[in-house]
């Protein structure tokens, strides 16, 4: 297998489609000498089977808004890869989804599923409708009817869908209402529900938690202590705050969030106070960031991004590819030791290049963001259960799993001088139990 071939083999059989090609391209180059070690995958043509989804459904959503009219989007789940458990992950609403962007995720998914050592496949779904500015009304008839177009093709032992951008607790709720009263049944079709009816502890605060464990492993290999950094986060979202709030508990200074319109810096830090503060703006009134800037006085840059501040480590937490090759450059260059990713592919392969050739610390989204989807799949095991664990018992659980993928990526990812590639680690170790899970299961 030539990784060059497989994606001009795509780019020209999926033509349109740069977040997938994007995604692909860094996996296969990563896994191209070990790929070749093993000649029954060529012979199985395994690689044209692992990239390729196995079902994509799309379909179109009607919906009433508030003033009577009828409005149509579309909604789509692609599910990607079984072979290891049942298919699993988020689904988005946002204005920019499209089926490349979900073909990118659901094959992300698969191998960042994979990594947890849960038995999970890999998915993702959406539509391009966008809750912000809609009222609760609104949003719960969208989802209703998303789950019209959906509901046959998902289920506890199928395909657990869960939250993502623009998908929280709200959403997620609307959607499983409707799943029960169609499908008739009481299952743990969703993750990411209300504890009320199924929901698992730490499940929000999970993504951003898990982030930060995997950066305390990565600090480590270098005796480095996290308290007192300072700490670039993007997003203000459900990952960037639980990122805030674990940086804050662990001693470190969160100093930047932002969102779509522009990012606030705060050089004396995001306490305890101030993120109440923006959990309140974000998940009560769905405010805009700048509003935190107005409230304590700080200074807001709008329709930029914060990598230009100055600190010592950067979180990316909000969405794919924005962290370019000249933000990456801008981050080396005011001393950024680490960069560990909240969010689904926001770096940029050219950012990625950046951060290697400098040698810092750098880990990709599949693997450390994996929490999300860890507890998940923790969430999916009590539903089974019927039982509902402690706070503290999920939490060591997540903490175990994102130390069981960091000892994964090194174990694959050390390079002759030491470096870790993280990148090539998380690659491999999840490839090699996917690959091995569809050999075992024959030509399907």
């Amino acid at each position: 297998m030539r990784s060059s071939e497989v994606i001009d083999f795509l780019k020209r059989r999926f033509p349109n489609e740069p977040e997938y090609h994007q995604a692909v391209e860094e996996v296969v180059e990563s896994i191209e000498d070990v790929y070749n070690e093993h000649p029954e995958f060529e012979k199985a043509n395994l690689i044209e089977r692992l990239v390729i989804p196995d079902k994509i459904h799309s379909f179109r959503v009607t919906w009433v808004d508030d003033k009577g009219n009828v409005q149509t989007n579309m909604g789509y789940r692609v599910q990607h890869n079984n072979a290891i458990g049942p298919y699993k992950g988020g689904i988005r609403f946002h204005a920019s989804v499209s089926p490349s962007i979900l073909k990118f995720l659901a094959f992300e998914q698969t191998f960042k599923n994979a990594l947890t050592t849960l038995p999970m496949g890999g998915a993702k779904g959406g539509s391009d409708f966008s809750p912000r500015g809609k009222s609760d009304g609104e949003v719960m008839r969208f989802c209703q009817a998303f789950v019209e177009g959906l509901w046959r093709v998902i289920g506890p032992n199928t395909d657990v869908p869960a939250g993502d951008i623009g998908v929280g607790g709200r959403e997620i709720g609307y959607m499983f209402g409707k799943y029960k009263k169609l499908a008739e049944e009481f299952t743990g079709t969703f993750t990411g529900k209300g504890r009320e009816f199924g929901g698992s502890l730490i499940r929000p605060e999970a993504t951003g938690y898990g982030n930060v464990y995997f950066l305390l492993e990565m600090l480590k290999t270098k005796n480095i202590d996290i308290k007192g950094k300072k700490c670039l986060v993007s997003g203000s979202g459900n990952v960037a705050q639980y990122t805030c709030e674990k940086l804050l508990e662990l001693g470190a200074i969160p100093v930047t969030l932002s969102d779509s319109d522009g990012y606030i810096y705060d050089p004396d830090g995001i306490t305890e106070e101030k993120l109440r503060f923006v959990m309140e703006l974000k998940n009560l009134y769905r405010g805009r960031i700048r509003e935190y800037a107005e409230e304590y006085g700080c200074k807001y840059v709008p329709g930029a991004r914060p990598w230009g501040e100055k600190a010592d480590i950067a979180l990316p937490s909000a969405t794919q590819n924005e962290v370019d090759q000249a933000d990456a450059e801008a981050l080396v260059k005011n001393g950024v030791i680490a960069v560990s990713e909240g969010a689904n592919m926001p770096s940029t392969p050219e950012a990625i290049a950046v951060f290697q050739s400098n040698k810092i610390l750098y880990a990709p989204g599949k693997a450390a963001n994996a929490g999300g989807v860890s507890v998940s799949g923790l969430e999916m095991t009590q539903n089974s259960e019927r039982y509902s664990w402690p706070a503290e018992q999920v939490d060591e659980k997540l903490k175990w799993i994102m130390a069981n993928i960091h000892e994964n990526c090194v174990k694959y990812g050390t390079e002759s001088d030491g470096y870790i590639n993280y990148v090539k680690g998380a690659n491999i170790a999840g490839f090699m139990k996917v690959a091995k899970a569809i050999m075992s299961q024959g030509i399907l």
